[in-house]
């Protein structure tokens, strides 16, 4: 039975629940050098580089051609558990963003069918979103490819990356791995110090970003599980945490900044993923906590913005005093939490299993 690195759930944790906090703060300062996170965007770069170990670890004996046949999978079934273990959520996501676009109440009729946007142009979007392919931008959205539920750029990254990993990055030979890191690498640290930072590629305008920011991280988490990189520390999944916040928190670097985030992301993450997996199975409550925060990660992180944006547009309509703010963007936060967990298991789980039950056995 394989191990499961619980560690690393628990750091997908961290990450997500950092990001949530990134993006309240967004609505809340002039700009990035005032964010007490001014690094948090990072946390989607982190997610790529644990998505490439978790499918090298879950897949690479999978999908080679001599696999026995008990365990062998087609690109066909891979692309089945995905799909299985990714979309409902995303389903869910573009309803909820939808909701949240239209029942926005601080936008006047910047957002309304008919004065700002035609029903059929929004019905449009919202199918594309449906399938978490790129869109023509809303208006009042600021250019996103995914207007109708923001972070999901991130996660058609994700989809794009399966894809190729299933088609041929599952079988490539070693040393085109470790080329493939270093071209990757480099094209990162040049697109982060053109613009002086990572947090690019959610726009049109910059959506050559995304999937440099993708291959980079991704491509090192896999080298990392295949170069069966570990090592042991105390209590990894506090210190690592700590490790991962005070990344995101640091302030910026001035002029090195872009490419101290480049370096974050193509060294300090992988060590990280070194690290988390270093002791294997975490037991006992950490363990649990691990698991339970891991497992929250994703469907917090893929449902959390409609409501930023309603809290960003309510507080530049309304401009409340800091005795007003603090407790509704600490509510927000308790908010999106409490959602994530309702989503997780009254939909996530009992979809997936009944999914997996009616197609995985069939092969």
């Amino acid at each position: 039975m394989k191990t499961h690195y619980e560690v690393l759930d628990g750091l997908r944790g961290t990450a997500a629940l950092s990001i949530i906090v990134f993006h309240i703060f967004e609505m809340l300062v002039p700009d990035i050098q005032h964010n007490p996170m001014p690094h948090a965007f990072l946390a989607a770069d982190f997610f790529f580089a644990l998505s490439g170990f978790v499918l090298g670890y879950a897949y690479d004996a999978r999908l080679q051609p001599g696999a026995p046949p008990a365990i062998a999978l087609s690109f066909w079934q891979f692309a089945k558990r995905r799909l299985i273990r990714l979309h409902p959520v995303v389903i869910v996501a573009a309803c909820w963003g939808l909701i949240g676009y239209l029942g926005d109440p601080f936008v006047g009729d910047k957002q309304t069918v008919g004065v700002a946007i035609s029903a059929a142009r929004l019905a449009f979007i919202f199918g594309l979103s449906l399938l978490l392919l790129p869109a023509p931008s809303l208006p009042n959205e600021y250019g996103e490819t995914h207007g109708i539920n923001g972070p999901a750029w991130t996660l058609f990254q994700e989809y794009v990356a399966n894809v190729w990993y299933a088609l041929w990055g599952a079988r490539m030979k070693r040393r085109t791995h470790i080329a493939l890191c270093l071209i990757a690498a480099a094209a990162l640290a040049w697109t982060a110090n053109h613009f002086g930072d990572l947090g690019h590629g959610w726009s049109w305008k910059e959506s050559w970003v995304a999937p440099i920011r993708m291959a980079a991280p991704f491509l090192m988490g896999l080298l990392v599980y295949r170069l069966n990189w570990r090592w042991k520390i105390p209590a990894p999944f506090l210190v690592l945490s700590a490790v991962l916040i005070a990344v995101l928190i640091l302030p910026q670097a001035g002029a090195y900044n872009g490419l101290a985030e480049a370096a974050a992301v193509v060294i300090l993450f992988p060590l990280i993923l070194v690290a988390g997996a270093g002791i294997g199975a975490e037991r006992g409550v950490m363990g649990k906590l691990c698991s339970f925060i891991g497992q929250l990660s994703y469907p917090v992180y893929i449902i959390h913005y409609p409501l930023i944006y309603i809290f960003g547009h309510w507080v530049w309509t309304t401009r409340p005093t800091q005795a007003r703010l603090v407790p509704v963007a600490a509510g927000l936060y308790a908010t999106e939490i409490a959602l994530a967990i309702v989503l997780l298991y009254a939909y996530d789980l009992p979809v997936r299993a009944w999914l997996a039950r009616k197609f995985i056995k069939t092969g």
